[in-house]
């Protein structure tokens, strides 16, 4: 016979709802391919070789959660580094003969699992319409895709964060140029990003105390994913509070400005009156 692993266990459904844990999202595999970054042949070629676990199933409807999500863009990211699937298999081979295969599976979705609850929502190009107008131009719509806040499906286009969209849509209905908005997101990016690698590794850091090359001890990895899953949510309050501060400091900053160059400006024009007006006292003396 050939040295296939054994099949993943099926998941507990309550691998990350422990303490400072979201209830999980759930996903079709079309879905899954999706948030995931890869076909649903890819989905399905991993479950047959038991690298990724088989759905719940609710019928005929396999049912999917943040366990494959995690899952596929570890494999993903070993795939990017070189790695073969045959690799991939037997480091799973290797976890499963020391590890408890759940907890490590709770330990990726803690550290890999999607921040946002958001699902993916598919718009069509008429509702893109309605929401933006006439703003919502070829090209605006390019560089949406571009910068990934829009994919392409066929005729359709997909959000990953319809929250997002419909923020965007109302400013541009204040009168934000779209093309500008799109801008300031390219602009701000490479700093969410920075943002983000460092509340990641606050979050990860968890694992220093482990070799680099090596998982951590069976015994630890519970008690690990509860800690890493109660640093996310105060990770994201202080993003959250450290945002406010700077748009009220830059928002004061600007309208302090703006007031003392109306100030400016309107005392300006006294100053130059008041010498006209003695001149003319003068003139009538």
């Amino acid at each position: 016979m050939p040295n296939t692993p054994p099949p993943v266990p099926p998941l507990r459904t309550d691998l990350h709802t422990s303490a400072g844990a979201s209830p999980r999202n759930e996903y079709t595999v079309d879905e899954l391919a999706r948030v995931s970054d890869t076909t649903v042949r890819n989905v399905r070629a991993y479950q047959d070789r038991g690298l990724l676990a088989p759905p719940e199933k609710r019928g005929r409807v396999g049912v999917y959660d943040d366990t494959h999500v995690s899952r596929l863009k570890l494999i993903n990211h070993l795939l990017t580094r070189g790695y073969t699937l045959a690799n991939i298999q037997d480091l799973i081979m290797a976890v499963d003969e020391g590890h408890d295969l759940r907890s490590i599976l709770g330990l990726e979705t803690a550290i890999g699992g999607p921040w946002s609850r958001e699902r993916p929502k598919k718009y069509s190009l008429l509702e893109l319409l309605q929401m933006f107008g006439d703003k919502a131009s070829p090209s605006a719509l390019g560089k949406a895709v571009d910068l990934g806040l829009l994919e392409r499906d066929g005729l359709s286009f997909v959000s990953g964060s319809g929250a997002a969209l419909a923020a965007g849509a109302t400013m541009a209905k204040e009168g934000i140029p779209l093309a500008d908005l799109l801008d300031s997101v390219n602009i701000a990016r490479p700093h969410f990003n920075a943002v983000a690698k460092a509340l990641v590794d606050l979050v990860v850091r968890q694992l220093d105390r482990y070799d680099a090359d090596a998982l951590p001890p069976p015994a630890d990895v519970p008690a690990l994913v509860d800690a890493i899953w109660r640093v996310r949510p105060l990770a994201m309050v202080l993003v959250e509070s450290e945002m406010n501060r700077a748009l009220e400091e830059a928002s004061g900053d600007y309208l302090g400005d703006r007031v003392a160059a109306i100030m400016e400006k309107k005392l300006g024009h006294h100053a130059e009156s008041k010498p006209v007006a003695a001149k003319k006292d003068k003139a009538k003396k």
